[in-house]
């Protein structure tokens, strides 16, 4: 498979670019803590297999990686951003504005957003999406109306659960975790609730009422490095942490995962759909940047390959579910050749 060939005016703004600062060696990506350790796994192979420098990944989120991203063309801006989220409109119109008219999107898999909680807490939590929505959301029904969120325990929510203090640790607005739990989990719970259902409230009512995480204490923005969030919860067996499934799936011996609505998150249930709160990963590659700074082209083939991709490649191997045959393959001629991406609606 061959890459597309760079325009002469993206060579311009690389040639402008150039003049400023030597060349760099490094690929240089950006985005979302979720995607990031898949994105981290290929650099290190590609290190491996080719003896180039390893690529410099950056955990910055996906709202903050896009805005990196489609800064402009040249040395000084990022070749990749991974997204736990598709592109928004907004975004590919910043891209455009600022030069980055040609653009890659790779959907390379699946993955789960998971509550997890420490394996010393030995009860059996199993949330509905109403649940956690009442938990976490800023305001809920209060006896009949619509009011800021008065639950301090879990057991104020559903006697049969514990009574210990609601407390959860999860991702800040710039990340595309944050984004996908609002609209997966938060959107959906809140239109389970029979306040919503029997007042005949819309999808629009339910994304201007329903969006906003509570600040009162209960719910704790913890940056964009997961990693941190699963500290937190080795430190405290009564707290929950929000984040993508392959951070889960890499702390299984310290942790373990909320079942929701009677599902716990795995890599069978997540590709099966029946785990409801799942989602899409990608990465976005600037045409612009290849052919033009080294290596770039080689570790597109290397992220793309089966060894990485594959049912059982070593990208599944650290909780990314793959695609099916078709569509990897699909996704593989569109990337290896340069195809650009439609603007999003």
């Amino acid at each position: 498979m061959s890459f597309n060939k760079l325009s002469v005016s993206a060579l311009a703004l690389l040639a402008v670019s150039a003049t400023a600062a030597a060349a760099r060696d490094e690929i240089r990506i950006v985005g979302s803590s979720t995607v990031f350790p898949y994105t981290q796994a290929v650099a290190e192979q590609f290190a491996n297999n080719t003896g180039a420098p390893s690529p410099i990944v950056e955990s910055t989120g996906t709202g903050g990686g896009m805005k990196i991203f489609c800064g402009g063309i040249g040395e000084q801006h990022p070749d990749v951003t991974g997204a736990s989220r598709a592109m928004k409109a907004s975004e590919y119109e910043l891209c455009q504005k600022n030069g980055v008219t040609e653009i890659s999107e790779a959907l390379i898999g699946f993955d789960g957003l998971s509550l997890a909680i420490s394996r010393t807490n030995d009860f059996a939590w199993d949330l509905t999406l109403g649940e956690i929505y009442l938990a976490l959301g800023a305001q809920v029904p209060v006896d009949g109306e619509w009011a800021d969120n008065p639950y301090t325990t879990w057991d104020q929510i559903n006697p049969d659960l514990p009574a210990v203090e609601i407390l959860a640790y999860g991702p800040p607005p710039t990340s595309g975790t944050r984004d996908a739990f609002v609209e997966l989990a938060m959107h959906a719970g809140c239109e389970e609730l029979d306040f919503v259902k029997n007042g005949g409230f819309d999808g629009d009512w339910v994304k201007e009422n329903c969006s906003r995480m509570r600040t009162d204490g209960p719910f704790v923005e913890a940056g964009e490095n997961d990693n941190l969030i699963v500290q937190r919860l080795d430190a405290d067996s009564n707290a929950m942490g929000i984040f993508g499934y392959s951070f889960l799936y890499e702390n299984l011996d310290n942790l373990k995962g909320v079942m929701i609505d009677g599902v716990d998150p795995s890599i069978e249930t997540i590709a099966d759909k029946s785990y409801p709160v799942s989602r899409p990963l990608y990465f976005y590659v600037k045409t612009a940047h290849r052919g033009v700074i080294p290596n770039l082209n080689e570790f597109i083939e290397e992220y793309m390959s089966e060894d990485a991709l594959e049912a059982g490649g070593y990208l599944s191997e650290r909780g990314l579910v793959a695609l099916s045959d078709d569509r990897r393959a699909a996704l593989q001629d569109a990337v290896l050749n340069g195809k650009s991406m439609d603007a999003p609606k």
